[in-house]
């Protein structure tokens, strides 16, 4: 069922700001610890990083792939407050969660802790930007394809939201049966995730409506593939690092 604009709108800030909430507790659940006791301790950087990063990386996302409304921005500064970007949030975070446990001398990989509390956000969230409709600039393209979904105009459309519902159920799936085994190379199970849903952004915003073009490509897939480009070499890195260890302990 697709909500009306107004109710939509509401909906999808309720399940967004859900999502936020669910994703700290189980943070915080994954580090065997609580809000007040995290503030005690250097790992409270790595917490507020990662907030800050993502919230500034979803809104410079969103605003390179929505470049054809720059010129609404000139006119009502506040508007760049407004729209978010999974992918900005992503990378926003990542650099957060860096610059924070650089600021508080921690050396340590603290990615997994982030695999869980992600997927289960995207789930949530998405589940708004379904249910938000047209409002919402996360649908497809229209298709013929029997699992078209007709946002209210009359075209079906390839329900891209529900795409990205079906990646965290996988990458769930995947993390519970890889993560005992990936653990023995802390932070490679973070690398993985990140570049696979990059590269799955990377297809799946092709069949999305494409609103400013760089070379024929989104300002989502732009950004995915820089992120991946920049990313990929660690984690080629250490997954070989992972690997020799596997040959040493087979």
């Amino acid at each position: 069922m697709i909500f009306s604009p107004t109710v939509g709108a509401i909906v999808h800030n309720l399940l967004e700001w859900t999502a936020i909430f669910v994703g700290v507790r189980l943070y915080l659940r994954n580090s065997k610890t609580s809000l007040a006791a995290l503030g005690q301790t250097r790992n409270y950087a790595i917490l507020f990083g990662c907030v800050a990063g993502a919230a500034i990386g979803a809104r410079v996302v969103h605003w390179i792939h929505r470049a054809d409304q720059w010129s609404l921005v000139v006119d009502t500064p506040w508007l760049v407050l407004q729209g978010q970007s999974i992918v900005g949030a992503l990378l926003g975070g990542l650099v957060g969660v860096e610059l924070g446990k650089k600021a508080a001398g921690l050396s340590e990989s603290t990615g997994d802790r982030f695999v869980i509390p992600l997927l289960v956000g995207i789930l949530i969230g998405r589940t708004g930007c379904f249910l938000a409709g047209l409002q919402d600039d996360t649908y497809g393209i229209a298709t013929t394809l029997p699992w078209g979904v007709d946002f209210g105009d009359g075209v079906a459309r390839h329900p891209t939201q529900l795409y990205d519902m079906v990646f965290a159920v996988a990458a769930l799936f995947a993390w519970s049966k890889w993560r005992a085994l990936l653990s023995h190379e802390s932070g490679l199970g973070f690398k993985l995730l990140l570049c696979g849903y990059l590269a799955f952004r990377f297809v799946v915003d092709g069949y999305k409506p494409i609103p400013h073009s760089y070379a024929g490509l989104s300002g989502i897939q732009l950004c995915s593939a820089l992120g991946l480009l920049a990313y990929l070499p660690f984690t080629f890195r250490q997954a070989a690092r992972w690997r020799r260890l596997q040959r040493l302990t087979t």
